[in-house]
């Protein structure tokens, strides 16, 4: 298995190929595994996108393939919640319909009543750009700022985002740990389903819900990624 992270990413996946396979020091790489290629950093030359179009032609499991590494983004939330969309992917009426009772509402920025009316009530809101990892929505008063000199740039930027509704869950006291130390805060937590899926080309092999994560932070943080900082590992306790 070769993983793809930090400054080995351009260095190792130049060594070659052979039939579609990649060849690292004259061994087959079986598995490529990303733990960088997430960020735009990842990509500073062309170099970068050489190197991750060599990894997707390859005969490798890739982890993830670039289908499924674009599926995570919030523009493609964003065009699942459009109407008549989740039927392409399902036939049961009942599971769609549960499906959608759990969307929040998601527009894209050329859609102008979306806009206008985030405008008009920021608080209401998320502005969310192709990122993962937390440290990068828009909230508050941020957010209208932010549509307004996208308006008045006229730029192509406005295409990086997507607008969320901005949920708002139950506050709860609890006690936290951090250091060492155990200090009581008002929190709030997020619940991310885990699911594993293997192809090969159009035959799906495996596709399951295989686990979750509760992350909790407080409730005064409008950011919530575990990595970044701002939210602690949590376990469920159902009554």
């Amino acid at each position: 298995m070769l993983q793809v992270s930090g400054k080995h990413w351009q260095k190792s996946m130049h060594k070659g190929r052979s039939s579609q396979m990649e060849l690292l020091d004259g061994e087959a790489v079986a598995v490529v595994y990303f733990r960088a290629g997430y960020a735009p950093t990842d990509y500073p030359s062309e170099s970068e996108w050489k190197a991750r179009l060599l990894i997707e032609e390859s005969s490798a499991v890739k982890c993830p393939s670039i289908s499924y590494h674009l599926t995570g983004t919030k523009k493609v939330q964003q065009e699942l919640a459009k109407p008549k969309v989740l039927e392409r992917f399902l036939e049961n009426k009942d599971d769609i319909a549960k499906l959608r009772e759990c969307f929040a509402g998601l527009w894209s920025l050329d859609d102008s009543d979306a806009v206008e009316d985030a405008i008009r009530q920021p608080g209401a809101y998320v502005m969310k750009p192709q990122r993962e990892g937390g440290g990068n929505n828009i909230y508050g008063d941020d957010v209208k700022e932010t549509l307004l000199r996208l308006q008045k740039d006229g730029s192509e930027e406005e295409a990086a985002y997507i607008l969320m509704q901005r949920i708002f869950p139950t506050v709860f006291p609890t006690i936290l740990v951090r250091d060492g130390i155990a200090y009581k805060e008002h929190a709030i937590s997020e619940l991310g389903i885990f699911s594993a899926y293997l192809r090969n080309k159009e035959t799906v092999i495996s596709n399951e819900q295989c686990g979750y994560l509760m992350r909790t932070k407080v409730s005064s943080s409008n950011e919530g990624g575990v990595a970044a900082g701002f939210a602690v590992l949590d376990s469920l306790y159902l009554t």
